[in-house]
């Protein structure tokens, strides 16, 4: 926990330092520069009424996250084109007249927020073409995890992408956590539950929970609690596993994980790899639903075939996609990797937490077709 109270105040700190940076650059236009008669006090005022009234009116209509995000993104726009443009008047051997590095960083800016926010409010198809010498036929998983339902869609909005996925005739389908979040709504969680639970899948679907499952903020915040969402969840035919697996057409089997946050962050248990799997048939395919990627080693030593976890959003906003990893708070990031004869994907998600922009990936649900080797 001490480790995500530095990224915070770090966080914290970067963004004073953007504000205050912007508010700068800000006063270099020429309309305030000739408005202000080049006053250095009435620029700094008029810089950061601008730069600060913009910050506060992104926390009010999105949130204190999302407008940290978006001075970043212009601070870091800012310093790129200022660069640019310093090169280049080297280059050329006198200063440019106008201002063009400002123009150049608003108009970046704002046009990676703006494609950030498409990326993330849309939800594409992503494919996995697997093999195994396992005697498992043609097997197709549809995969989608970290729906936070209410981020970007309502229960409404979460019905429409299950059309999508219900076009691919799945044999299994798989949710891989963080379904629900502290601000989805109770009614939003019992709609979007019952569309889930008419979700038609040859073998059913399949459910482990995330760390924001079960809740920060205690159940009265949005009027449900843990053991509810996992009851309504049962009562629309959807299989909860908690450190439990379940053999489906007695060809695989679906290994569902508590979540990391259990032991991290409750200082509860949950069964290791060699547990999990001492009652397992290795000659059937084994499929382990893991929320947050770490455990990547036990998993692969286990001898699993297929592990599938989400919680990273594939890294988010560029160029921090990797942080998860350099800090050692995950495995992998995002996409497909293989370790021994174990096969690992991480998903983007289909939706998000806090943050409503989605610079370094896109929101996605993956379609994985497993094919026996002739």
């Amino acid at each position: 926990m001490s480790m995500w109270i530095v990224i915070m105040w770090v966080t914290l700190l970067i963004a004073g330092a953007a504000l205050v940076y912007v508010s700068n650059r800000v006063c270099k236009f020429g309309c305030i520069r000739r408005l202000t008669q080049e006053n250095e006090k009435r620029k700094a005022a008029i810089g950061g009424t601008i730069v600060f009234g913009g910050f506060g009116l992104i926390c009010w209509q999105l949130n204190f996250m999302n407008a940290i995000v978006c001075i970043v993104y212009f601070a870091l726009a800012w310093m790129i084109c200022d660069f640019i443009f310093l090169m280049a008047e080297k280059w050329r051997k006198r200063p440019f007249k106008r201002y063009y590095s400002g123009f150049c960083a608003v108009v970046s800016a704002l046009a990676a927020l703006i494609c950030g926010w498409y990326l993330a409010h849309n939800v594409w198809r992503t494919e996995y073409n697997l093999t195994t010498a396992k005697n498992i036929g043609n097997f197709k998983i549809v995969m989608f995890a970290d729906s936070h339902i209410g981020t970007t869609f309502d229960a409404a909005g979460f019905a429409r992408h299950l059309t999508n996925m219900q076009k691919e005739n799945p044999d299994a389908v798989v949710v891989v956590g963080d379904y629900v979040d502290d601000d989805t709504t109770r009614e939003d969680m019992l709609a979007a539950t019952q569309k889930l639970g008419e979700l038609s899948a040859k073998y059913g679907i399949f459910f482990v929970l995330g760390n924001h499952d079960k809740g920060y903020y205690g159940a009265a915040r949005r009027g449900f609690s843990e053991a509810e969402l996992v009851a309504e969840l049962q009562n629309n035919g959807i299989t909860v596993l908690r450190d439990q697996a379940a053999l489906i057409g007695d060809t695989v089997y679906i290994i569902g994980r508590r979540d990391f946050s259990e032991v991290r962050e409750r200082r509860q248990n949950r069964k290791s790899m060699q547990e999990l799997t001492a009652d397992i048939d290795a000659d059937k395919y084994t499929v382990v639903l893991d929320h947050q990627p770490t455990n990547f080693a036990a998993q692969a030593k286990s001898g699993v075939d297929l592990v599938l976890s989400g919680h990273t959003h594939g890294g988010q906003l560029w160029p921090f996609n990797q942080v998860g990893k350099w800090i050692g708070a995950n495995d992998m990031i995002y996409g497909h990797e293989k370790r021994n004869n174990t096969d690992f994907i991480v998903t983007s998600g289909i939706s998000d937490w806090a943050i409503k922009f989605k610079t370094g990936t896109k929101s996605e649900y993956v379609v994985i077709n497993i094919r026996q080797k002739d």
